[in-house]
């Protein structure tokens, strides 16, 4: 187990390195904690595909840390998770911007119960993981909000639109032909709260051969 952990952390690293994203050896030890224990929680609660054609590290933890090759996160900024899910994108990317505050919510809640101890057990701080339907979130506002749920990209924007700030984002990871999403969304945005105004997309395959039909989506408010 140490070997592989080990071994692990050594494959972030150099992943990292590549990408241009500065972490701490704590911050590697962290995120290796975070992927062995995602494993151990999706034995007992479907929280990822168990049937990986990468590791756990790369499909999930480095993929989810790629956003901020694209956004940097910074001191203070309010993010929102929607379907955290095992605490995807949320958890990886509060252990890699430690400063930022994430809300992680899901309307499943043996999930939220998985990422609570997680966050528990590796002393994140944070990051707060909520049991609750994004719908019935109210009064509060973000700088960003996360997704890497399989929703199509406008019903994601009805989702972020009432609860982002003037100049906030919504980022997502996405597969597949994203053309008629991106056009759906941007025909439907006087529905939500006029959101979005412009949408980015950037494929993200060169960071790794397991990302070959996987784009990050930057939605403007």
């Amino acid at each position: 187990m140490m070997k592989r952990q080990n071994e692990e952390t050594d494959s972030l690293c150099e992943l990292c390195s590549h990408a241009n994203l500065p972490l701490t050896p704590f911050q590697y030890e962290q995120l290796t904690g975070y992927a062995s224990l995602l494993e151990q929680w999706n034995r007992k609660i479907n929280l990822i595909s168990r049937k990986e054609d990468a590791p756990v590290i790369i499909k999930h933890v480095f993929h989810s840390l790629l956003m901020g090759i694209f956004h940097p996160f910074s001191a203070g900024e309010k993010v929102l998770d929607i379907g955290t899910g095992g605490g995807l994108p949320g958890i990886p990317l509060a252990i890699a911007w430690p400063d930022t505050r994430f809300l992680l919510v899901d309307s499943t809640g043996k999930k939220i119960a998985a990422c609570q101890a997680m966050l528990k057990e590796l002393n994140i701080t944070n990051a707060v993981a909520v049991h609750s339907r994004v719908e019935e979130l109210k009064g509060l506002s973000f700088d960003t909000v996360l997704s890497r749920q399989v929703a199509q990209l406008e019903q994601l924007c009805g989702y972020a639109g009432r609860f982002l700030k003037p100049g906030g984002v919504l980022i997502c990871l996405k597969g597949g032909n994203l053309k008629d999403e991106i056009k759906t969304a941007l025909e439907a945005s006087h529905t939500h709260y006029g959101f979005p105004v412009s949408v980015e997309h950037y494929p993200i395959n060169r960071f790794s051969p397991f990302f070959a039909e996987k784009e990050i989506v930057i939605a403007r408010k």
